[in-house]
Protein backbone atom coordinates (compact mmCIF):
# COMPACT_ATOMS: atom_id res chain seq x y z
CA UNK A 1 0.00 0.00 0.00
CA UNK A 2 1.45 3.61 -1.14
CA UNK A 3 2.13 6.18 1.38
CA UNK A 4 -0.53 9.14 1.65
CA UNK A 5 1.67 12.24 0.53
CA UNK A 6 2.55 14.64 3.49
CA UNK A 7 0.92 18.20 2.80
CA UNK A 8 3.40 20.89 4.00
CA UNK A 9 1.37 23.46 5.88
CA UNK A 10 2.69 26.69 6.73
CA UNK A 11 2.50 28.36 10.24
CA UNK A 12 3.39 31.98 11.39
CA UNK A 13 4.17 32.85 14.75
CA UNK A 14 3.67 36.93 14.77
CA UNK A 15 4.46 39.04 17.86
CA UNK A 16 5.00 42.77 18.47
CA UNK A 17 7.95 41.52 20.60
CA UNK A 18 10.27 38.46 20.14
CA UNK A 19 7.99 36.02 19.38
CA UNK A 20 9.55 33.73 21.60
CA UNK A 21 6.85 32.54 23.80
CA UNK A 22 4.56 32.28 20.68
CA UNK A 23 6.83 30.25 18.71
CA UNK A 24 6.64 28.01 22.06
CA UNK A 25 3.38 27.93 22.74
CA UNK A 26 2.65 26.75 18.40
CA UNK A 27 5.84 23.87 19.11
CA UNK A 28 3.98 22.48 22.15
CA UNK A 29 0.35 22.21 20.11
CA UNK A 30 2.38 20.86 17.15
CA UNK A 31 4.15 18.06 19.00
CA UNK A 32 0.49 16.18 19.30
CA UNK A 33 0.28 16.54 15.66
CA UNK A 34 2.37 14.27 13.58
CA UNK A 35 0.84 13.34 10.17
CA UNK A 36 1.34 16.81 8.59
CA UNK A 37 4.53 18.72 7.97
CA UNK A 38 4.50 22.21 9.19
CA UNK A 39 6.75 24.81 8.12
CA UNK A 40 6.87 27.22 11.40
CA UNK A 41 7.80 30.30 10.97
CA UNK A 42 8.61 32.86 13.60
CA UNK A 43 7.95 36.95 12.60
CA UNK A 44 9.07 38.92 15.64
CA UNK A 45 8.66 42.73 15.98
CA UNK A 46 5.76 43.94 14.22
CA UNK A 47 4.21 46.81 15.64
CA UNK A 48 2.28 48.82 12.66
CA UNK A 49 -0.59 47.95 10.59
CA UNK A 50 1.68 48.00 6.84
CA UNK A 51 3.70 45.44 8.92
CA UNK A 52 0.81 43.05 9.27
CA UNK A 53 -0.76 43.93 6.05
CA UNK A 54 2.64 42.80 4.59
CA UNK A 55 2.16 39.23 7.22
CA UNK A 56 -1.14 38.31 6.27
CA UNK A 57 -0.27 38.97 2.57
CA UNK A 58 2.68 36.41 3.37
CA UNK A 59 -0.07 33.97 4.73
CA UNK A 60 -2.87 34.63 1.79
CA UNK A 61 -0.13 33.44 -0.52
CA UNK A 62 1.35 30.61 1.24
CA UNK A 63 -2.40 28.91 2.24
CA UNK A 64 -1.06 29.58 5.99
CA UNK A 65 -2.35 30.15 9.55
CA UNK A 66 -0.91 33.19 11.83
CA UNK A 67 -1.07 32.70 15.18
CA UNK A 68 0.35 35.92 17.06
CA UNK A 69 0.79 37.70 20.55
CA UNK A 70 0.09 40.88 20.33
CA UNK A 71 -0.43 43.26 23.30
CA UNK A 72 -1.77 46.53 22.06
CA UNK A 73 -5.18 46.58 21.36
CA UNK A 74 -5.00 48.43 17.71
CA UNK A 75 -3.18 45.86 16.72
CA UNK A 76 -4.51 43.23 17.49
CA UNK A 77 -7.94 44.69 16.02
CA UNK A 78 -5.88 45.46 12.96
CA UNK A 79 -4.73 41.61 12.64
CA UNK A 80 -8.40 40.60 13.45
CA UNK A 81 -9.88 43.15 10.57
CA UNK A 82 -7.17 42.13 7.61
CA UNK A 83 -7.62 38.18 8.82
CA UNK A 84 -11.01 38.39 7.92
CA UNK A 85 -10.84 40.73 4.68
CA UNK A 86 -8.25 38.31 3.63
CA UNK A 87 -9.54 34.75 4.39
CA UNK A 88 -6.50 34.23 6.62
CA UNK A 89 -7.00 31.84 9.33
CA UNK A 90 -5.78 33.19 12.62
CA UNK A 91 -5.06 32.53 16.32
CA UNK A 92 -4.88 35.39 18.61
CA UNK A 93 -3.56 33.83 21.94
CA UNK A 94 -2.79 36.84 24.38
CA UNK A 95 -5.69 39.07 23.39
CA UNK A 96 -8.49 36.65 25.06
CA UNK A 97 -6.23 36.40 28.29
CA UNK A 98 -5.58 40.29 28.64
CA UNK A 99 -9.43 40.96 28.03
CA UNK A 100 -10.58 38.60 30.64
CA UNK A 101 -7.81 40.00 33.53
CA UNK A 102 -8.64 43.62 32.85
CA UNK A 103 -12.29 42.43 33.58
CA UNK A 104 -11.41 40.70 36.48
CA UNK A 105 -9.08 43.25 37.72
CA UNK A 106 -10.79 46.31 36.42
CA UNK A 107 -7.52 47.85 35.41
CA UNK A 108 -6.16 48.13 32.23
CA UNK A 109 -2.77 46.68 30.55
CA UNK A 110 0.01 48.18 30.20
CA UNK A 111 0.10 47.27 26.37
CA UNK A 112 3.91 46.82 26.34
CA UNK A 113 5.63 44.75 24.71
CA UNK A 114 8.50 42.32 25.62
CA UNK A 115 7.50 43.59 28.85
CA UNK A 116 7.28 39.84 30.56
CA UNK A 117 11.28 39.12 29.64
CA UNK A 118 12.08 42.02 31.35
CA UNK A 119 9.82 41.49 34.85
CA UNK A 120 10.46 37.20 34.86
CA UNK A 121 13.24 36.24 36.07
CA UNK A 122 12.56 32.27 35.02
CA UNK A 123 11.57 33.44 31.47
CA UNK A 124 14.63 32.28 29.61
CA UNK A 125 14.94 29.10 31.83
CA UNK A 126 11.81 28.02 30.64
CA UNK A 127 11.98 28.65 27.38
CA UNK A 128 15.14 27.08 27.31
CA UNK A 129 13.62 24.13 29.18
CA UNK A 130 10.85 24.05 26.46
CA UNK A 131 13.07 24.07 23.39
CA UNK A 132 15.27 20.95 25.24
CA UNK A 133 12.14 18.87 25.55
CA UNK A 134 10.61 19.66 22.21
CA UNK A 135 14.07 18.98 20.94
CA UNK A 136 14.57 15.56 22.54
CA UNK A 137 10.34 14.21 22.16
CA UNK A 138 10.16 10.43 21.50
CA UNK A 139 13.43 9.36 21.51
CA UNK A 140 15.70 12.39 19.75
CA UNK A 141 18.80 13.48 20.23
CA UNK A 142 19.89 10.67 22.39
CA UNK A 143 23.68 11.90 22.45
CA UNK A 144 22.21 14.82 25.06
CA UNK A 145 20.33 12.57 27.46
CA UNK A 146 22.59 13.27 29.83
CA UNK A 147 21.78 16.85 29.82
CA UNK A 148 18.28 16.18 30.51
CA UNK A 149 16.36 16.41 34.73
CA UNK A 150 14.05 14.21 33.49
CA UNK A 151 13.75 10.94 31.44
CA UNK A 152 10.78 9.24 30.89
CA UNK A 153 10.41 5.84 29.28
CA UNK A 154 7.30 3.52 28.22
CA UNK A 155 5.22 1.58 25.52
CA UNK A 156 4.04 3.81 23.05
CA UNK A 157 0.43 6.18 24.08
CA UNK A 158 1.43 5.82 27.66
CA UNK A 159 1.07 9.96 27.98
CA UNK A 160 5.14 10.92 27.82
CA UNK A 161 4.88 13.51 25.19
CA UNK A 162 2.07 15.48 26.95
CA UNK A 163 3.39 15.05 30.52
CA UNK A 164 7.01 16.03 29.21
CA UNK A 165 5.75 19.31 27.82
CA UNK A 166 4.30 19.90 30.88
CA UNK A 167 6.99 19.35 33.12
CA UNK A 168 8.98 21.72 30.45
CA UNK A 169 6.47 24.74 31.13
CA UNK A 170 7.34 24.43 35.02
CA UNK A 171 11.51 24.88 34.40
CA UNK A 172 12.43 21.07 34.02
CA UNK A 173 14.00 19.48 30.82
CA UNK A 174 12.75 16.41 30.07
CA UNK A 175 13.39 13.69 27.83
CA UNK A 176 11.23 10.68 26.56
CA UNK A 177 12.26 7.45 25.05
CA UNK A 178 9.75 4.80 23.89
CA UNK A 179 10.22 1.35 25.21
CA UNK A 180 9.14 -0.82 21.83
CA UNK A 181 9.45 -4.45 21.94
CA UNK A 182 12.03 -6.15 19.71
CA UNK A 183 13.95 -3.13 19.53
CA UNK A 184 17.04 -2.10 21.92
CA UNK A 185 16.91 1.55 23.67
CA UNK A 186 19.62 4.07 22.70
CA UNK A 187 22.99 3.14 24.96
CA UNK A 188 22.92 6.28 25.83
CA UNK A 189 19.68 5.89 28.11
CA UNK A 190 21.88 3.61 30.34
CA UNK A 191 24.20 6.37 30.75
CA UNK A 192 21.66 8.87 32.42
CA UNK A 193 22.13 8.94 36.14
CA UNK A 194 19.01 6.18 37.15
CA UNK A 195 17.85 8.91 39.49
CA UNK A 196 16.15 10.79 36.79
CA UNK A 197 14.66 8.06 34.94
CA UNK A 198 11.39 7.29 35.39
CA UNK A 199 8.86 4.74 33.65
CA UNK A 200 5.46 5.00 32.72
CA UNK A 201 2.85 1.79 32.79
CA UNK A 202 -0.68 1.41 32.17
CA UNK A 203 -3.55 -0.99 32.28
CA UNK A 204 -3.62 -2.78 29.13
CA UNK A 205 -6.89 -2.95 28.56
CA UNK A 206 -7.16 1.08 29.31
CA UNK A 207 -3.55 1.21 26.88
CA UNK A 208 -5.70 -1.28 24.32
CA UNK A 209 -8.63 1.49 24.02
CA UNK A 210 -6.21 4.54 23.67
CA UNK A 211 -4.63 2.62 20.94
CA UNK A 212 -7.46 1.62 18.82
CA UNK A 213 -8.64 4.93 18.71
CA UNK A 214 -5.04 5.78 17.09
CA UNK A 215 -4.74 3.10 15.03
CA UNK A 216 -8.23 4.04 13.68
CA UNK A 217 -7.30 7.63 12.86
CA UNK A 218 -3.74 5.69 11.02
CA UNK A 219 -5.65 2.95 9.27
CA UNK A 220 -3.46 -0.23 11.38
CA UNK A 221 -5.83 -3.57 10.63
CA UNK A 222 -7.75 -4.41 13.59
CA UNK A 223 -5.83 -7.41 14.48
CA UNK A 224 -2.61 -5.38 14.46
CA UNK A 225 -0.17 -6.71 17.29
CA UNK A 226 -0.48 -2.32 18.38
CA UNK A 227 -3.83 -2.98 19.50
CA UNK A 228 -3.83 -6.83 19.90
CA UNK A 229 -4.42 -7.06 24.10
CA UNK A 230 -1.96 -9.70 24.78
CA UNK A 231 0.61 -8.29 22.57
CA UNK A 232 0.15 -5.05 25.02
CA UNK A 233 0.22 -7.56 27.93
CA UNK A 234 3.95 -9.05 27.21
CA UNK A 235 5.27 -4.81 25.77
CA UNK A 236 4.19 -3.68 29.05
CA UNK A 237 6.02 -6.43 30.80
CA UNK A 238 9.02 -6.31 28.99
CA UNK A 239 9.34 -2.23 29.50
CA UNK A 240 8.35 -2.74 33.04
CA UNK A 241 11.51 -5.61 34.27
CA UNK A 242 13.70 -3.22 31.95
CA UNK A 243 12.66 -0.55 34.30
CA UNK A 244 13.38 -3.02 37.61
CA UNK A 245 16.53 -4.15 36.30
CA UNK A 246 17.90 -0.70 35.89
CA UNK A 247 16.56 0.29 38.96
CA UNK A 248 14.11 3.18 37.78
CA UNK A 249 10.33 3.44 39.73
CA UNK A 250 7.51 3.21 37.59
CA UNK A 251 4.23 5.44 37.49
CA UNK A 252 1.17 3.68 36.81
CA UNK A 253 -0.59 6.69 34.56
CA UNK A 254 -3.81 4.91 34.17
CA UNK A 255 -6.74 7.48 33.95
CA UNK A 256 -4.44 10.23 35.16
CA UNK A 257 -4.97 13.52 34.39
CA UNK A 258 -1.65 15.26 32.54
CA UNK A 259 -1.37 17.52 36.03
CA UNK A 260 -1.88 14.42 37.91
CA UNK A 261 1.12 12.80 36.54
CA UNK A 262 3.20 15.32 36.68
CA UNK A 263 2.75 16.16 40.29
CA UNK A 264 4.01 12.80 40.43
CA UNK A 265 7.17 13.06 38.90
CA UNK A 266 7.76 16.09 40.25
CA UNK A 267 7.59 14.43 43.65
CA UNK A 268 9.38 11.39 43.01
CA UNK A 269 12.03 13.23 41.26
CA UNK A 270 12.41 15.33 44.54
CA UNK A 271 12.47 12.51 46.40
CA UNK A 272 15.34 10.99 44.72
CA UNK A 273 17.40 13.78 43.84
CA UNK A 274 16.57 16.37 46.40
CA UNK A 275 15.97 18.57 43.38
CA UNK A 276 12.24 19.53 44.36
CA UNK A 277 12.31 23.58 44.28
CA UNK A 278 10.95 23.73 40.66
CA UNK A 279 7.58 22.88 39.21
CA UNK A 280 5.37 25.93 40.88
CA UNK A 281 2.90 27.66 38.38
CA UNK A 282 4.29 31.28 37.56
Amino acid sequence: MSERPVRQRHVLAVSDATGATCELVVQAALAQFQSTEVLLERVPFIRSPSQIEGVLERAASASGVVVYTMVAPDLRAAMLEGSLRRGVPTVDILGPILTRLSDHLEISPLATPGLMRHLDPEYFRRIESVEFTIQHDDGLRPETLDRAEIVLVGVSRTSKTPVSLYLSLRGWKVANVPLVGGVEPPTELFQVDPRRVLGFTIDPAFLRLIREERARHVGLAPRDAYVDERAIRDELLAAERLCHRQGWPVLNVTAKAIEETASDVMVTIASRTGDGNRGQLP
